[in-house]
């Protein structure tokens, strides 16, 4: 899919086949993850690839909508290295938003792939670090379920450019 086909092509979905993602096709949306950019090549992220039932049980119960969650046949949970990251003039950690870019290529790179995914941040964070056994330094940033879509996704609004740009 050409680029910016993708990006008008992305939305969230929550339905999904059963189908199982090609390991050819997972591979490709992975290598979108790894060259993806971060403040001073850190790269402070890890990417969680939950398939088993039991393992997508747990993570959805951390959700408070979670049954199409589990339905997907991956979830990925991104997490952010606060230590590992760079750090802002004022001390503070840029992981959040390294993986953040990180977490969007691979959801264009699934879309270009045909398939669907949802980017989830309104979940239990703590519950999930705990259910998970994460170090202290990790934080859960963000899950989506990846798979392929039951149904043709709504057509969406968006606002024109003029009302989301201003020249200065």
């Amino acid at each position: 899919m050409e680029f910016y086909e993708a990006l008008k092509a992305r939305r969230s979905i929550r339905g999904f086949k059963p189908d199982p993602i090609p390991e050819a096709v997972l591979a490709r949306v992975l290598e979108a993850v790894r060259i993806a950019p971060s403040a001073c090549n850190l790269q402070p992220w890890k990417f969680l690839l939950v398939q088993s039932p039991a393992q997508r049980e747990l993570v959805g119960s951390c959700y408070p909508r979670g049954e199409w969650l589990r339905q997907a046949p991956l979830i990925v949970v991104a997490l952010g290295n606060r230590n590992q990251a760079w750090k802002r003039v004022d001390g503070t950690s840029a992981h959040v938003i390294d993986v953040s870019i990180a977490m969007e290529h691979l959801i264009l790179a699934a879309t270009a792939e045909g398939l669907g995914t949802c980017w989830i941040c309104a979940f239990d964070q703590a519950l999930l670090h705990a259910k998970l056994g994460l170090a202290p330094e990790w934080d859960v940033v963000a899950m989506t379920p990846v798979g392929y879509p039951q149904a043709e996704p709504r057509p969406f609004v968006r606002k024109e450019l003029a009302d989301l740009s201003a020249r200065l």
